[in-house]
């Protein structure tokens, strides 16, 4: 009951399950946000380096057609059927280049496709501004090829205002879409000339008014009128899989994770371990009163545990449970150096000589360290002052032959013993037949039952008569009326101890306990 009691107040299964999800749950959102953020900043960063590459993909382009067209410009100076043949030769080696016109006063006079010509600037379809040095724009296509989209741009003499270089680019958009193919959420490309663009949408013209929001990214050409839109998902469908499936394995791998370390730590007794270290165990003093003058001459040291999470958990449950997992040593050591620790301030409250009792598990008594600790625990205390009672339940098992032995070491250094809860357990005659006890404590159970009509008086009657028999001296556990005090004094139980007198106190407490009530 006690170890199910103490797994109820801390880590039981529906408790680690509860907090493995959450932490799953937790953990799950936050690597996934996480890596969303991580992929999502990724995917920036290589649309910003895109954007640059074609940016420079372009400048280069544009650089070396206006290397090639500022060699064409001396051209504009001659006739065009002495320089039709060079032009025509510098078109073919010109990537996308549809034709090379050779302009004079706004008027194309001679063109590397058809030669001479005489043909207006106005209709070429183009709103290019001949006094600009340079200046391009977006064309739905020339008399010669009706229909195709093309780019126009015009080169000015820089000798002569009024004559000049016209070109007609083809567009090709597939190095741009070589480009792109590396981004997968990349979904166009735009080349934006004013108020018009060449997509990767439609075939044909577009106005800016009609391209699909907001780009990615963004990109001027230096020198030329135009700019690169790039176009895609902000949050691709893949990102968004990456991060729910990372989000699910992480929050599996955290909860599973958070589950073994809750149960681990439940179940090996660190929770115990743990309050030892972070010092959530302390000690509380409940006097024991001689039983003739109704005067303090001892107390019993209890210890308690104030859990952060379970708050305060009975002493019954966790002691049952550091028995089961073998923890009892190490909390019996710490109850020592607790006990240790308040001894000065317990000598301000307790006379000389006064009784310390301080519970002994078997699990201690039988184990190779009991001598040292013991030794350990009493040069600790003040020297001379305490009588210290080591109490032994009576209801846990010990080894008969080993106890002898021990006991009568305890005894030969000058401590005491006390068989505790007498009565409950399944050899009370056997303890005080064969082991040599100095003090047998009643339980409550047979002073509870004082001034009813039970047949557990007669009984008590018994213990108390067997104990003056042996040469015993007695104390009386949970008296918690003046009836019950009054009856156990009249039966010569030499000591008394319950709530009647004081409910177990902290050391500050008893330091400014009050007087032990008088018996009616």
């Amino acid at each position: 009951m006690p170890l199910t009691h103490f797994s109820s107040r801390l880590s039981t299964p529906k408790k680690i399950v509860a907090k493995s999800v959450t932490v799953g749950l937790l953990i799950a959102l936050l690597a996934g946000g996480f890596y969303t953020l991580y992929l999502h900043h990724k995917r920036e960063q290589a649309w910003t380096l895109l954007a640059k590459d074609i940016q420079h993909y372009l400048s280069h382009y544009f650089h070396e057609l206006k290397t090639t067209a500022d060699a064409l410009q001396p051209l504009t100076f001659a006739d065009c059927s002495m320089v039709s043949s060079e032009l025509t030769s510098r078109a073919a080696f010109n990537v996308n280049v549809r034709a090379f016109l050779l302009i004079q006063d706004d008027t194309a006079y001679c063109s590397s496709a058809i030669g001479a010509i005489r043909l207006p600037l106005t209709e070429l379809m183009t709103s290019i501004d001949p006094d600009k040095p340079v200046d391009m724009n977006i064309i739905e296509g020339t008399p010669m090829v009706p229909g195709k989209p093309a780019i126009a741009m015009w080169f000015r003499n820089p000798a002569d205002n009024s004559r000049g270089i016209f070109t007609i680019l083809n567009v090709n958009l597939t190095p741009y879409l070589l480009f792109t193919a590396r981004q997968r959420d990349i979904t166009g490309i735009a080349l934006v000339v004013g108020n018009e663009a060449l997509t990767t949408f439609e075939t044909g013209i577009l106005h800016t008014g009609d391209l699909p929001g907001k780009p990615l990214r963004a990109a001027s050409i230096t020198g030329y009128p135009m700019q690169i839109y790039l176009y895609g998902n902000v949050w691709p469908v893949e990102d968004i899989q990456l991060s729910v499936l990372t989000g699910i394995l992480s929050g599996l791998l955290g909860g599973v994770l958070t589950g073994y370390l809750l149960y681990s730590r439940s179940r090996s007794g660190k929770e115990i371990l743990t309050g030892i270290k972070r010092n959530q165990f302390f000690v509380m003093y409940q006097p024991v009163v001689e039983s003739g003058e109704l005067r303090m001459t001892g107390v019993e040291a209890l210890m308690r545990w104030e859990h952060p999470e379970a708050g305060m958990i009975p002493p019954d449950a966790f002691i049952s449970f550091a028995e089961a997992q073998q923890l009892i040593v190490p909390l019996t050591r710490h109850l020592f150096k607790l006990i240790a620790a308040d001894a000065p301030q317990l000598q301000k409250v307790l006379p000389p000589g006064a009784k310390l009792g301080v519970n002994i598990a078997p699990g201690h008594l039988h184990s190779a360290s009991f001598k040292e600790d013991i030794r350990h625990f009493a040069a600790s205390l003040p020297p001379n002052y305490f009588h210290i009672v080591f109490e032994i339940t009576e209801r846990d098992m010990i080894q008969e032959k080993e106890a002898l032995g021990l006991f009568q070491w305890l005894h030969d250094e000058g401590f005491e013993i006390a068989v505790d809860d007498f009565g409950t357990g399944h050899s009370a005659l056997i303890y005080l037949e064969r082991f040599k006890l100095d003090y047998l404590k009643i339980d409550r159970g047979f002073v509870n039952a004082i001034g009813t009509e039970t047949l557990t008086s007669p009984v008590l009657d018994a213990v108390i008569t067997l104990a003056k028999r042996l040469n015993m001296d007695t104390v009386a556990e949970g008296v918690e009326t003046a009836e019950q005090a009054k009856w156990l004094r009249e039966q010569g139980v030499t000591y008394l101890q319950g709530y009647y007198f004081s409910r177990p106190l902290r050391l500050a407490q008893l330091s400014q306990a009050s007087a032990i009530p008088e018996n009616d």
